[in-house]
């Protein structure tokens, strides 16, 4: 009766732990459209760097968040 609460209570903890570090991300259009301009814009697409730029302009009240997962999208401010 032991070992099988101590296996019932290890399992539980490791499933726990899967559940914790597996974190629900819903995907955004606008940064998935973002990181594609960026990308382009880095293998020589000036028109892809135009967008890149409007898209950022645009959507200023997301900045603080972006600042902190896309450091490099503002490059000019380090």
């Amino acid at each position: 009766m032991r070992k099988s609460l101590l296996g019932v209570a290890t399992l539980t903890s490791v499933l726990l732990a899967i559940g914790a570090s597996v974190t629900a991300v819903r995907a955004d259009p606008l940064e998935i459209q973002i990181i594609e301009f960026r990308r382009l814009c880095e293998t020589g697409d000036k028109g892809a760097c135009v967008r890149f730029g409007m898209a950022l302009e645009k959507n200023r009240a997301r900045h603080a968040g972006w600042r902190k997962a896309h450091a490099d999208w503002f490059f000019w401010e380090h």
